[in-house]
């Protein structure tokens, strides 16, 4: 749905859509000086007369339009509960995000400071200090019971969000996930919970945050909420998000609450969706405003209802709740309090969408909306800065299709002399964790690790407008292999490589899912010419690792490895110690995991790596102890599972041990040496069906360049039970 069909049906089209102004008559001094004149002040209205609020509902709703509501215009959108606050309290009209992704986003709404000023970036490789003060700890400060219940993994406490919070509940699947387990939870949970604490926390004023995230990426409403968008799926997930709302929101509305009166609710996306609005499907590589534009509601006490047309900004929020709450205001926060009077007659509100760069190696998307009070209303204009510049005038361009450059140099220039000056740039991501990668990439995130050093300098070639095509296929790729359609994701992995072969992001998912495929050598074939051509990510420096050893060639392993491991990442020692493991210097290896352990106690693939050297070592009740420590954490590990079958098979248990393997053949259906093992001891064992299907389908699938002597033997054992 056009940007463009839904300011038609505004009540405010003119103000919203900017239909009686001609983009390209600016006044001479724009060309001159690339700066205009503003008219007065704009007019200013009290918004609350004498209300202090003793309570905050903070609600973000993940990847919302602001385009998305039926208060916005939207006759497809079924959102009642939101229609009633948006209609009875204070909406804006012209809110902005400064980034197009969900950790850098409430990182700014927290903490009231934009992306380069807290320095959370991206949703991976990042985490907020502690110098940093959340909302959270400054009402906790003033004597605030303060809870948050977040929907998915790009939000979970490890970064640092929880700052502050009594309660962060953040209970969503976690760890090494196997089959990509979507790390989400629905908002009906969300808000259960939420409720819950609410009506838990009696007299005391309260700050609670809720995050849904049921409108992300993959769209899969409810029946119902789909039957009532009409069919749309985007569509139907925010119903049901507004269905899941109203359980908080209606007493509150229907003043049915001893909090009805003291409660300040705020209501906003963290971004929004392009659905394919300038060749982008989700979000995240593009700042058009499908995507940085947000639904922004503010309700309670005596706010009077209104629609504003002047800017707004995430950063905003925070000095907005210090007020409402009788708080000293903190004149560090860049923002200001949407409850007092209008802006300066010039308002900057600052952008950016890095995860192209951090991940990719692509040109960064950094830009300014200046929006100004002239001729009686608000104008914006928006500058895009990348190696192809844009400029629009979203007023007479909504949709910014227009872009005004080369022939308004000098108002971009004006612009981009207001972009931020940064020590480091473009900025470097930390590293990044398998359980994370693994996490982020369930959710349609990708999360392969960056490319390593950042370039400095970057070419129209490096541009993401340059570079749709490739953008579509790494989210094609995520969306097959998650979906089980390894043909169809190798395919899109070979097109990323052959159209831009310097990225190592493409290189590492062609071999991921090579090696889901059971294609091992083809794989390592991969991973070693991107090596050899520096087109790399630390994951695939990895993987490498791990498959060079398992073809036998540890040595090369260790030379891959050991550079890596000096940065103490764990995922990188983790894999050396496998290495170590392998080459049969079981010592070394234990040292290395003891090394891990002493700073992560918890780390399930730790002691999975100990478990495994147990196993070399052939001390089969230290591998039963190693392995239980490991399921302790996450019992969806398929390879512990393998290790105590064969622990209990060494120790003369064969009923626990084929108990064991079928879970690990559960687990991981193309770990072909359990499978082939599972069949082999059943047979052993007597239990003749469990032999006959474990063989039958591992002669079937198992691939014969890898397996071929092993699929005869299973054949002849199959001929024998049969």
């Amino acid at each position: 749905m056009s940007a463009k069909t839904l300011c038609a049906s505004l009540t405010l089209a003119a103000l919203a859509c900017g239909a009686e102004r001609d983009p390209r008559a600016e006044p001479a001094a724009v060309e001159a000086t690339g700066e205009i004149a503003t008219a007065s002040r704009p007019p200013s209205a009290p918004r609350r007369s004498s209300t202090t609020f003793r309570n905050v509902l903070l609600i973000t709703i993940d990847t919302w339009r602001w385009d998305a509501a039926g208060f916005a215009g939207n006759e497809r959108a079924a959102t009642p509960t939101l229609d009633r606050l948006a209609t009875s309290g204070l909406r804006f009209e012209r809110a902005h995000a400064h980034n197009v992704l969900t950790l850098p986003s409430h990182a700014n709404l927290l903490t009231g400071l934009e992306p380069f000023e807290h320095g959370v970036r991206d949703n991976a490789g990042f985490h907020l200090r502690a110098e940093h003060q959340t909302l959270a700890e400054r009402l906790a400060g003033a004597g605030f019971a303060t809870g948050a219940v977040v929907g998915a993994f790009p939000l979970d406490s490890s970064y640092g969000l929880d700052q502050g919070f009594d309660l962060y509940d953040d209970q969503f699947p976690k760890g090494n996930m196997v089959d990509f387990a979507m790390a989400e939870r629905s908002g009906a949970e969300v808000v259960d919970r939420g409720t819950r604490w609410w009506a838990e926390q009696s007299d005391a004023r309260k700050f609670l945050w809720l995050h849904l995230y049921d409108p992300h990426t993959p769209y899969e409403p409810s029946s119902e909420g789909r039957r009532r968008a009409d069919g749309d799926a985007y569509l139907g997930e925010v119903a049901d998000v507004d269905s899941h709302l109203s359980r908080i929101l209606d007493p509150l509305l229907d003043a049915s609450s001893t909090d009805a009166a003291s409660t300040l609710v705020l209501v906003t996306a963290d971004h929004g969706e392009s659905l394919g609005e300038h060749g982008e499907a989700t979000h995240g590589l593009f700042a058009y405003d499908s995507t940085l534009r947000v639904p922004l509601l503010l309700w309670g006490g005596d706010i009077k209802p209104e629609v504003s047309t002047e800017p707004a900004q995430h950063i905003d929020l925070v000095p907005t709740v210090l007020d409402a709450l009788g708080l000293e205001a903190d004149p560090a926060l860049p923002g200001r309090s949407l409850l007092e009077s209008a802006p300066a007659p010039t308002h900057r509100a600052y952008f950016e969408a890095l995860n192209g760069t951090l991940l990719r190696g692509w040109a960064p998307l950094r830009g300014v909306i200046e929006t100004r009070w002239l001729d009686d209303r608000w104008q914006a204009d928006k500058l895009i800065d990348l190696p192809l510049p844009e400029l629009y005038d979203l007023d007479a361009d909504p949709e910014e299709i227009d872009n005004r450059l080369p022939d308004a140099e000098a108002r971009a220039e004006a612009l981009r002399d207001r972009l931020p000056q940064e020590s480091q740039w473009p900025p470097q991501a930390g590293t990044v964790s398998e359980a994370e990668r693994r996490a982020l990439e369930s959710l349609g995130y990708l999360g392969g690790g960056g490319p390593g050093e950042l370039p400095t300098t970057f070419t129209a070639a490096d541009d993401p407008k340059n570079l749709v095509e490739l953008d579509q296929l790494l989210h094609r790729y995520i969306d097959e292999y998650r979906r089980g359609r390894l043909e169809q994701a190798t395919a899109s992995a070979r097109r990323m490589v052959e159209l831009r072969p310097q990225m190592g992001l493409g290189h590492y998912h062609l071999a991921q899912v090579l090696l889901e495929r059971g294609l091992k050598r083809e794989a390592l074939r991969v991973l070693s010419t991107a090596y050899r051509a520096g087109a790399t990510t630390p994951s695939l420096v990895r993987q490498l690792g791990l498959s060079l050893t398992e073809a036998g060639r540890s040595e090369e392993a260790l030379r891959v490895l050991e550079p890596m491991a000096e940065s103490g990442d764990l995922d990188t020692l983790l894999a050396l110690a496998q290495v170590q493991i392998d080459t049969g210097d079981i010592a070394s290896g234990r040292r290395t995991l003891d090394d891990v352990l002493t700073r992560d106690a918890d780390n399930p693939v730790a002691w999975e790596a100990k478990a495994l050297a147990s196993v070399q070592a052939g001390e089969w009740r230290r591998v039963l102890e190693e392995a239980d420590q490991a399921l302790a954490l996450n019992p969806n590990l398929p390879l512990v599972w393998n290790y105590r079958g064969i622990a209990n098979y060494n120790l003369g248990n064969p009923s626990r041990a084929l108990a064991d393997w079928q879970e690990s053949v559960r687990l991981e259906p193309s770990d072909f040496d359990v499978l082939y093992n599972l069949g082999v001891i059943a047979a052993e064992a007597g239990r003749r069906e469990l032999a006959i299907s474990s063989l039958q389908r591992f002669t079937r699938e198992a691939p014969s360049q890898d397996y071929g002597p092993d699929i005869q033997r299973a054949g002849q054992l199959l001929r024998r039970l049969q």
